[in-house]
């Protein structure tokens, strides 16, 4: 039930709402506001489900940031994941203040502002670790920390009612390829000068012993590339800066030359190179249209598509669509990406395509060619000893990840950790003496349709279930302007409406329904396009109810003459 919160207790008073990333994957958003002043961490997107046709991106709802007075003083990125950044043109209009993040996020969310059609100069403001920010009553610290992609943050927000830490996205590894680990030294500090809540990054909180380091697949690619008789297609995400860094290495050792192919990779491969993320000897790169023309044991290709995204480059390279790449059969295809929950059919499609042409293909399931970016059970255990935060918020997971982090911190803390479990919309109020769930917000889903400029509602997405399972018929009546009389025969337009052999007759008696429906109308009614197109809608739903078992969407067209 949705409960109204009123104005803030008073100026030592901490509201923290998170608004997504809470009992799901993605659309990461926490709301945290103290006096008048709210500041907002992370603004991501989650990719949709097989059942949401026509749908590009999925945002949280924006209403509780809407209907506060004071637009939002600053937002603040961890990172540079889709999941955390992808929301940002979104909020850009309720957005009063800049916009603080490492470098490499900066310059990720500023493609992605000026691909909206925003100016964002001047409002992009690096955040380093170890620097400081005053925001109003705020002042917000960045921490370093690894995970699988460079230059991410957690967050330590000095407020008035005390330390607040938000874990971001991270694991801890003791050799990154950047040579950048976490910050354990600065979390222990916290920790003994009194932490009052950690948001907790839950992805592998159900994960026994330590993820492991960005290096552990070196072996795994380092027999790949050497036994290959053919050229290597390697698939991840395009954020992942320290696999393709791991990768340009081995094939610089391996005697290969890269091709990077699909526009993901290629935007960040030269944002981090102009940043310093990544080195790449100019010998060792080669564009995409030079591929075949390599002798295939000396080529590697790094691609975008480990998801099966349909226009992604992978899967126009199993069809044997791409302009440039094309399978041949000592080919090896490398899926170095956790396949996210809901993928796995349009993984699998991919792969059974690149079986066609003849290529071997590598995942995760047969070597070790992934590792995650996410801390398991005792990394989280061991921040969480350094932190000792008095309430414990597990964030970044479904619900099962969410109660296990719960479960570990309230082991960890001896009783002097409460664990708070809460939901997208759940409002936290903290003080210099107690905290805990002081109300609910409005919170939920926006889905967005990237080729048009509005959002998806609800109705429009129903729609188009019903159009992909049931099809469409349109029929098209012409009715006199005087006495609302037929004017010729009716006509039915089908599309995607499937019959079979025992009701291939429907199609020829519709008509026939039709013109009853308008027959058996007063004139008033047959005069009235609202009036008599509503009529024929309902009678010929009822009649292919009745005859297929279907229900097509109906969409009468009358025309007055």
């Amino acid at each position: 039930m949705q409960q109204s919160v009123g104005s803030l207790g008073g100026a030592s008073v901490v509201d923290i709402t998170p608004l997504g990333g809470v009992g799901e994957f993605g659309m990461n958003m926490l709301a945290l506001s103290c006096a008048e002043t709210t500041v907002l961490i992370d603004a991501g997107v989650m990719f949709p489900e097989p059942g949401m046709p026509g749908v590009d991106l999925i945002i949280p709802d924006l209403s509780y940031l809407e209907e506060r007075p004071d637009p939002l003083a600053a937002l603040f990125l961890t990172h540079g994941h889709e999941d955390h950044i992808g929301a940002v043109p979104y909020i850009w209009p309720l957005l009063g203040g800049p916009i603080y993040g490492t470098r490499l996020t900066l310059a990720l969310v500023e493609r992605k502002l000026t691909a909206h059609g925003f100016d964002p100069t001047g409002r992009l403001v690096p955040l380093e670790p170890g620097d400081a920010i005053p925001i109003g009553p705020l002042t917000v610290r960045g921490l370093r920390v690894t995970h699988s992609m460079p230059d991410c943050l957690a967050l330590a927000i000095d407020t008035p009612a005390g330390v607040i830490i938000h874990s971001g996205d991270f694991k801890i590894d003791h050799s990154p390829v950047d040579g950048q680990t976490i910050d354990l030294h600065r979390f222990a500090e916290l920790g003994q000068s009194g932490v009052l809540v950690m948001f907790g990054d839950s992805t592998n909180a159900d994960r026994p012993g330590v993820t492991g380091s960005e290096i552990d697949v070196r072996e795994a690619f380092e027999e790949i590339l050497a036994d290959a008789k053919g050229k290597v297609v390697v698939a991840l995400f395009a954020s992942s800066l320290h696999r393709i860094q791991l990768l340009v290495d081995l094939a610089q050792q391996a005697g290969r030359q890269v091709a990077f192919v699909g526009r993901g990779v290629v935007e960040n491969v030269e944002i981090a190179q102009r940043l310093g993320h990544l080195r790449i000897p100019p010998d060792t790169a080669v564009h995409e249209s030079h591929v075949m023309a390599l002798p295939p044991e000396r080529a590697l290709c790094i691609v975008t598509g480990s998801q099966g995204e349909p226009m992604a480059a992978l899967s126009r390279i199993a069809l044997d669509d791409h302009r440039h790449v094309s399978l041949l059969p000592d080919d090896v295809v490398v899926f170095s990406a956790r396949a996210i929950p809901g993928n796995e059919r349009a993984i699998g499609r991919v792969m059974n395509q690149i079986a066609r042409r003849g290529a071997a293909i590598v995942s995760e399931d047969s070597r070790h060619v992934h590792v995650s970016g996410h801390a398991s059970q005792e990394e989280l255990k061991l921040l969480l000893a350094l932190v000792r935060p008095r309430y414990f918020v597990p964030i970044h997971g479904e619900y099962r990840q969410l109660a296990h982090h719960g479960r570990v911190a309230a082991a960890l803390g001896n009783g002097e950790t409460t664990v708070l479990t809460v939901q997208n919309g759940d409002l936290l109020r903290f003080d210099r003496n107690a905290g805990g769930l002081a109300g609910h917000v409005r919170a939920g889903r926006i889905l967005i349709d990237g080729t048009r400029t509005g959002e998806v509602g609800d109705e429009v997405l129903r729609d188009r279930r019903h159009l992909s399972t049931d099809g469409l018929a349109v029929p098209v009546v012409a009715i006199s302007r005087q006495d609302g009389a037929l004017a010729g025969a009716p006509d039915i337009i089908t599309r995607g409406l499937v019959l079979d052999a025992l009701t291939d007759d429907v199609l020829a008696e519709a008509p026939e329904v039709v013109r009853l429906a308008v027959a058996d109308a007063s004139v008033e009614e047959r005069t009235d396009q609202a009036l008599i197109g509503e009529r024929i809608r309902t009678e010929l739903q009822r009649f292919f109810r009745k005859r297929t078992g279907r229900r097509p969407m109906v969409v009468p067209v009358v025309m007055e003459i």
